[in-house]
Order: C-alpha cells, then sequence, then structure tokens
C-alpha cells in the first residue's frame, strides 16, 4: 500500500535530512559515540543515490534511523516528505529497505514471502502485486521453490521484491551484492536499474566502489558521521583533476623528450609513454603535440580517468574494506 497522497504532490527530494544527530549511549566505561553529526542531506526524487564511507562511518545508522529501527538524537528526516516521527506511516510506507543480511524464511516459497510481507504492510489482498513483482525481480518461474533451494543471487532479489511489495516510492539497498558472484550481481543491477528507469528512487551503500561509480548518479560519502562530499558522480570525480594518457610510439624511448618537461611522465616498454596530467591546465592535443615535435610517430592513444576509489581515499585517508 503507498503512502496516503491526497493533497500531496510528488516531493522534488525523496530524502532530505537537516542537521541529523545520533549519538549512542555509553557503555560500561566508554564515552559515548556520536555516529551522526549534523547530516543535512537532500536525495532528489527518480535519481540513483550512492551513500559511500568507511566501515563505521555512519551509514547504517543513517538507513536504520529512516527505517525506524534507531531513534534519532536531533535534527529532521522526511521520507517522500512525511516527516519520519510526526507522520511515521506514511514515511514507512514511502520506504523499503533490502538489509545486508539474508533475512528469508527457508520453508516458505517465494510467492507465499512476498504476500506474507504485503500482508504485514496492510496490503488488500486485491491489491497485492505479487506476480508483478516475482516477474519484476526475475523470479516468476521460482515462484513456488522453498526459498532454501534458491542460489545467492536469486535471495537477494527476493529481498528486493519484499522491500517492493507495498510499491514504495524509494528504495533503499544496503550493501545488496556482498557475497554475491559476477553474474548474479549483473542480473540484480539489471532490475533495479529498471526499477530506477521506472521512477523509484534507489538509495545505495556498498564497498564496491566500482559499482557505485558505473550506478550511481549522485554520490555523497560519510566518514566519522560526518557528509564530507555530495556532488553528482562527474562532478566528483572532477574534484581529484587528474588523468592519465598512454601514448605508443614508433621507436624505442631512452629518456623522457625535453618536449614533454614539465610533466609527470614515465617510461614503460620502451615505446609507451605514461603521462600523468591535470585536465583542467593541459589539454590532450597539447600532449600529443608535445610527442610528436619530439619527432616522434603516434602509433596508438589511450586515456584513463581518475577513478572513485582514488577520490574516496583522498577524502577519507582510509583504505577500502
Amino acid at each position: 500500500m503507498a503512502p496516503q497522497t491526497a493533497n500531496h504532490q510528488d516531493p522534488e527530494f525523496a530524502i532530505e535530512t537537516i542537521g541529523l544527530s545520533k549519538t549512542y549511549r555509553s557503555e560500561k566505561n566508554e564515552p559515548p559515540v556520536q555516529a551522526l553529526k549534523d547530516v543535512s542531506l537532500k536525495i532528489p526524487r527518480g535519481s540513483f543515490f550512492g551513500l559511500l564511507g568507511p566501515n563505521g562511518a555512519g551509514k547504517s545508522t543513517f538507513i536504520n534511523i529512516l527505517a525506524g529501527l534507531v531513534k534519532k538524537t536531533s535534527g529532521e528526516a522526511r521520507i517522500w516528505n512525511y516527516d519520519i516521527e510526526k507522520d511515521m506511516r506514511n514515511a514507512r510506507l514511502a520506504i523499503g529497505i533490502v538489509p545486508q543480511e539474508l533475512n528469508i524464511d527457508p520453508y516458505f516459497t517465494p510467492r507465499e514471502l512476498l504476500d506474507v510481507q504485503a500482508g504485514l504492510y496492510g496490503v488488500p489482498k486485491a491489491e497485492r502485486r505479487t506476480e508483478e513483482v516475482l516477474d519484476a525481480i526475475g523470479l516468476a518461474d521460482k515462484a513456488e521453490a522453498y526459498t532454501r533451494s534458491l542460489s545467492g543471487g536469486m535471495r537477494r532479489r527476493l529481498l528486493v521484491g519484499k522491500a517492493m511489495v507495498h510499491s514504495p516510492p524509494v528504495l533503499v539497498l544496503d550493501e545488496p551484492s556482498a557475497g554475491v558472484d559476477v553474474d548474479m550481481r549483473r542480473q540484480l543491477w539489471q532490475r533495479v536499474r529498471d526499477m530506477n528507469r521506472r521512477g523509484t528512487t534507489v538509495l545505495l551503500t556498498t564497498h564496491y566502489l566500482e559499482e557505485a561509480q558505473a550506478l550511481c548518479d549522485t554520490i555523497a560519502i560519510i566518514d566519522h558521521g560526518n557528509l564530507i562530499a555530495c556532488q553528482s558522480t562527474k562532478d566528483l570525480l572532477a574534484r581529484l583533476d587528474s588523468k592519465e594518457m598512454i601514448i605508443r610510439v614508433d621507436r624505442d624511448v631512452a629518456q623522457i623528450p625535453d618536449t614533454l618537461a614539465g610533466l609527470k611522465v614515465e617510461i614503460r616498454n620502451a615505446r609507451e609513454l605514461i603521462v600523468f596530467y591535470p585536465p583542467s591546465k593541459i589539454h590532450s592535443g597539447e600532449i600529443l603535440h608535445r610527442v610528436q615535435a619530439a619527432n616522434l610517430g603516434v602509433i596508438d592513444i589511450s586515456t584513463k580517468e581518475a577513478e572513485l576509489e582514488e577520490i574516496f581515499l583522498s577524502l577519507t585517508g582510509n583504505p577500502r574494506r
């Protein structure tokens, strides 16, 4: 059952927090832990949004507050413009959570699980979309199989289905591809992309940074409870202002040509020059002109853009774990 929408237009932001903070009380002789510190975040409606951070950064606390599993200390949070405390019912109906853990009863079939989940959300039998959801997650042919017989990837997709039975406009995926093989990950992302194209706002947390880079149109990074970045993926990658150009030339090069002075250049395999450069200060055409000015013929060129992992490490100082 979707949230009540009478006199309630689709909002600009699917999720919005203002000064959201959470402090866990001290235990024994340990000091209190501030898991979130004044996090103000706006997740646009219809976006595929990535929330990244090292272990213990505050991502799970953020999601659990939205899900109603953790009580915030201060600040505001709204889902589909419903305050999570003042309008709890509609806020909960507006969001579907796909947890890290495979919390699936092994003795139910996918059809039974989705039907039970819809009942828990109060969706009347006549309004349940069990068959539609089974088809959307690619499990229509496994509808009557015991879930204990499903592969890990199929179980992950079933979790996505459980989160979608009440037709929420917002889907939260918490490390959904952990422990899933490459082919199953591909199938999972194909299904989620389809949902996003049909209008579902997706919030993703993952430690697979290459996935976030490929999937997300906007990325926020949180570290030690602080929001340290929130930009479009393109703009975030441009922060590093770093690019590599690999140039294969027509003869052996013993030393870096004088024409490339002032640039960071490495020689590889005698006939390959690797040029590291800031694209905001020098363009690729000038680099090629300098190579040709050294009387070197260019046989092949390839470039490598900055990767999200490099940005992540530069901002957090934490190795990927």
